[in-house]
């Protein structure tokens, strides 16, 4: 019959999700390892319910379920570790084993450490064995503690990339459906917008002051949807296949006609990249956007984007002549919802998702002065 601990135990198991899997690369590597550093021709990490021990990863033989009654390491899961035993034949815990005795295997050594999750429970253990009598020495029983430790590690780190990959899934889904209730009317209230000026044209001057900055007002809302859904999307499932960086600019300029009207944009050939159209358009299109908001007030705004090969990928370049930024904010600029100027130009996230879409792609992003005024951002993506 199953008691309390059993159950926190099967709960735990579960959540780390390995039950159901072929054994995993990065627990298999930690296995052999820990057969490497003790000396042994077999190491295995046993998972134990309430009923079965599971093999989720093994060196030296094929990874198997057995019943917990069966296990060795189910008879010291509540004992304190590491245990050593040098001739399991001649310990009381284990003489009578199947393992032991012939019946399922011939252990003679045996050694392991238990697995506790963060919460406390004991899920299993690390264990390396043989069929031949040995002795660990206290180098080789604290590095099967290290691995031990590594194990759950693993576990943990596994567990929480799900719960991030889930939550940022529903996060982008909220945002959708966010973004399109909130665009809906506010493509209703524009269209009523441009009927009105169109009908009120040269009516005075302070209606078409009140409507032009009624417009503006209405396709800043637009873009800032646009920007926080974008934001939003950004760590879910990245494509993955070739991106033709000449072809996503060219998109991205012929969206940002108007903000760019009689700005001078020189490009040089872009590299294929692999990576998400969708999020690496985004990327183009903030820091092009940005240029043009932050352009400086007493020279014409050029904006220069090229590309050169870096460390076996491409570092694209988008330069300007704007007001720049100053060197102590360099970074301080990737951070959320910070705004070096105090107005509504930016919403504060634009330069954030630029930094999380290029990491999500195996890539770097920073920034450097553009000799004689202004801000150069670069991106190093693999290609």
């Amino acid at each position: 019959m199953s008691t309390s601990e059993d159950r926190r135990r099967v709960r735990s198991i579960e959540h780390y999700d390995v039950l159901p899997h072929p054994p995993r690369a990065d627990l298999q590597a930690i296995v052999e390892l820990a057969a490497k550093v003790c000396g042994t021709p077999m190491a295995t990490i046993n998972l134990i319910t309430d009923t079965e021990q599971h093999q989720v990863a093994a060196y030296g033989f094929d990874a198997a379920i057995c019943s917990r009654e069966d296990s060795m390491c189910a008879a010291v899961l509540d004992e304190d570790t590491p245990i050593v035993v040098a001739d399991a034949r001649l310990d009381p815990r284990f003489q009578d084993n199947p393992f032991v005795t012939g019946v399922i295997g011939n252990v003679r050594f045996y050694a392991s450490h238990k697995l506790t999750a963060l919460d406390g429970v004991v899920i299993g253990t690390l264990c390396v064995f043989d069929e031949q009598t040995r002795e660990l020495d206290e180098s080789q029983v604290d590095a099967l503690r290290t691995l031990a430790e590594r194990v759950v590690d693993v576990l943990e780190l596994s567990l929480r990339s799900r719960e991030l990959a889930a939550s940022n899934e529903r996060l982008a889904g909220f945002a959708r459906r966010v973004s399109h209730d909130l665009k809906t009317p506010l493509s209703g209230v524009t269209m009523s917008l441009e009927l009105l000026r169109d009908e009120l044209v040269g009516f005075s001057q302070d209606a078409d002051w009140l409507l032009d900055r009624a417009m503006s007002s209405s396709e800043r809302m637009a873009a800032l949807i646009d920007e926080v859904l974008s934001y939003a999307r950004v760590g879910g499932v990245m494509g993955d296949s070739p991106v033709a960086l000449d072809t996503v600019l060219a998109e991205v300029l012929d969206d940002l006609t108007q903000p760019l009207e009689g700005v001078e944009v020189v490009a040089g050939p872009l590299p294929v990249v692999r990576g998400d159209a969708v999020q690496l358009r985004s990327v183009l299109q903030n820091l092009l956007d940005n240029a043009a908001k932050y352009r400086h007030p007493d020279r014409p705004l050029t904006i220069a984007v090229s590309a050169a090969e870096h460390d076996g990928g491409s570092r694209i370049s988008i330069a300007d002549n704007g007001i720049g930024i100053p060197e102590d904010d360099h970074d301080r600029v990737f951070t959320p919802r910070v705004r070096l100027v105090d107005d509504d130009r930016g919403s504060g996230i634009g330069l954030d998702t630029v930094r999380r879409v290029v990491q999500a792609h195996g890539g770097n992003v920073g920034i450097t002065d553009t000799p004689g005024g202004g801000t150069t951002v670069w991106l190093e993506l693999p290609t």
